[in-house]
Parts: C-alpha cells; structure tokens; sequence
C-alpha cells in the first residue's frame, strides 16, 4: 500500500465530478463526523447513486440510515473504493495516510477531513465560501480544514475581502464534539454523576468535563508554549486566507458543551472599519447569519449554532484597545460537526459538480 500522495498517478488537476447520481463511500461512517455526513448528503439532496459505508472490523454489519432505508457498513479494505466517484474520510490522519492514494487509484475524489494532508503544498485546504477557486489545483486530494479554521473564516472573509486584515486575536469555546462521539458521551456522563453527586473519574478527556473548562487537550509544545490545535488554526487560518505571514495569537479551550465551538475575537484590519459597514458585509456574506441585537442582548450562541449550516456573527463593535479604529471586536459560534467537517466537506462535493 502507498503511504503518500507523492507515490500515486494523480488525476488531471481540477478534476470535476460527473453531473449523474454519484457512487459515495464513507470512510469512518460510524462516527460522530461519519453520522453528520450521511446526514448532510440527505437533507441536501446529494445525488448519491450508491452509498458504500466503512469503518473498522468491529464496527462492519452495523446498519445507518439513509432515505428511509438502511445501509450496512463494510470493513474498510483493499478494494473498497471500486467504482466510487468520491469517497469523503473521516477516520484519522493514519487511516486517510494509507487509505486516500488507493481511493485515488481507483478513481475516486478524495476530501478529506483529518490532519494527514491539511499542511501538504500540492493539497488544497479548502472553505468554499472563502477559497473555493483552490479547487482548481486539487489532483485527487482535497484537504477540509480544522473546525475552528474552518467557522473562523467564514465568518471573516467578506470582511478581510473588503479589508485586508492585518492581525487576528483570539479565544475559543470548544464543545465535546471536536473530540468525538466519546467525548460527548463523557460529558453527558460526567454531568449527571455530578448533579448526583457522585465521582467520575474521566477516560477520554484529562481533566473532569462536568462544569469545568480546561486547556485544550492537544499536546503542547515546549518552545513555544502553544498547544497543537493552536498551532493548528494558526497554520490552517493563514493557508485559507493565502497569508503566509499573517500575525495570529489564539488559545483554545474546551468547554462542557456538546456540540458548537463559539470564538471570540480582535481583528485589526489595514484601514478603519465602522460597525454598520461590518455588519452591512456580514449580512451578505455567504454562510454566514448576522446575530448582532443590542437591545435583546442576543449574540451567536452554541445552542442556536447546533443544528445550522451558517456560522453566525456577532457583537461587533470597535475594539477600543484600538483608537485608529481599524479594530473589530466580534463574537462567532458554528457547529463544529457542520461547517466544521461534514458539512464544509459536502459542499466541497457540491462545488465540484457546478
């Protein structure tokens, strides 16, 4: 089997994907991401011909839904990717390392939503509200961001499109989805042995979860003194954005919410921005739903987040640490299981066949 993109005779860069029902395979179809995707292909009407499901061994003979009826997942294998027009991985870095090039091999369109490929210079790490033209380049593989990167972009690219930013500071929220279907279950567990009473002793995550927040759980780097996901999002962020040298300070948290990261940020920009102008771009902007009520004090929230394909911005104002008010400061929720995964990867899908 090959291990790298680099071993493999890789499509014409661009390839499309046919207009005609297509030939879909999951790969991680058990999962929290692999559920969202079945989903997504549903509710969006993705003209899927037929659905090959995968996962591990002891997940193989499981039955997901799907159009009122059911799928059986397969064992993922050698020759699972037969006859598939795109394949959408969401299994881990070290399954999508092994697995991608052989779907690729086979024909398929590969879009991929861990690590293994985000950082690859011949990989286009694509939000197609923000990059979509990056699509162009793919040769087989196209790379789906970091979910913080991915709802932080979108929620800022009209604005970095009407004004080139210049500098992003932020803090995130992040809910037990990012960490998985077991994390979620850790969190609903934790809590009720907590309103109980009763001591838990965590398994999937370091530190208890019940009403507690804690660094994320990424390891963190001794030179620096940032953690991976940071690191992660600053990479990512700047990727999207084409800005290689764009400044980005971050810290990233976990927080005891089931799904939907939210982020507060201070974005400086290369000319003053008034609020109303923000607000007048964020209202157009694709993907995105302006939550900005002063006088209802209602801003994006992770529980109105849950459930929507728009990331949603909010409590926009001049940063006043800035007196050249070429600041913003601004706060973002997107569900981190939608536009942070499943759904972005869909709609990289869907972009390929227009």
């Amino acid at each position: 089997m090959h291990d790298t993109l680099h071993l493999i005779d890789r499509p014409i860069a661009g390839a499309r994907l046919p207009m005609g029902p297509l030939s879909v395979a999951i790969v991680g179809a058990t999962g929290a991401v692999g559920i969202e995707l079945i989903r997504c292909l549903e509710d969006r009407g993705f003209p899927v011909g037929e659905l090959r499901l995968l996962a591990s061994p002891r997940s193989a003979g499981r039955r997901l839904p799907f159009r009122g009826g059911e799928v059986e997942v397969k064992p993922l294998g050698p020759y699972s990717f037969d006859g598939i027009d795109v394949a959408l991985f969401s299994a881990g870095a070290t399954i999508s390392r092994q697995y991608a090039p052989e779907a690729v091999s086979a024909g398929a369109i590969v879009i991929d939503n861990s690590s293994a490929f985000r950082m690859d210079p011949e990989v286009p790490l694509v939000v197609p509200e923000v990059n979509g033209a990056a699509l162009g380049a793919h040769r087989g593989v196209i790379a789906n961001p970091n979910c913080v990167a991915a709802i932080l972009t979108v929620a800022l690219a009209a604005l970095n499109r009407a004004h080139p930013i210049r500098r992003i500071q932020a803090a995130t929220y992040q809910a037990a989805s990012g960490a998985g279907a077991a994390a979620m279950e850790e969190l609903r567990a934790s809590t009720a042995a907590a309103l109980a009473g009763e001591a838990y002793a965590p398994k999937v995550l370091p530190h208890p979860y019940a009403f507690n927040i804690f660094s994320h759980n990424a390891a963190v780097n001794p030179e620096t003194g940032y953690n991976g996901e940071e690191e992660k999002v600053v990479a990512e962020t700047r990727r999207i954005f084409d800005a290689p040298a764009l400044p980005i300070g971050i810290t990233c948290i976990r927080v005891p919410i089931l799904r939907a990261h939210a982020i507060a940020a201070s974005v400086e920009f290369d000319s003053p921005v008034e609020v109303e102008h923000a607000r007048a771009l964020l209202s157009a902007a694709p993907g995105v739903r302006l939550v900005d009520d002063r006088d209802a004090n209602l801003f994006p929230m992770p529980s109105e987040a849950t459930g929507a394909e728009e990331v949603l911005v909010g409590r926009l104002r001049t940063d006043i640490s800035d007196p050249s008010g070429r600041t913003l400061a601004l706060f973002i929720a997107g569900d981190q299981l939608l536009k942070g995964a499943a759904l972005n990867a869909v709609q990289i899908a869907e972009a390929l066949r227009t």
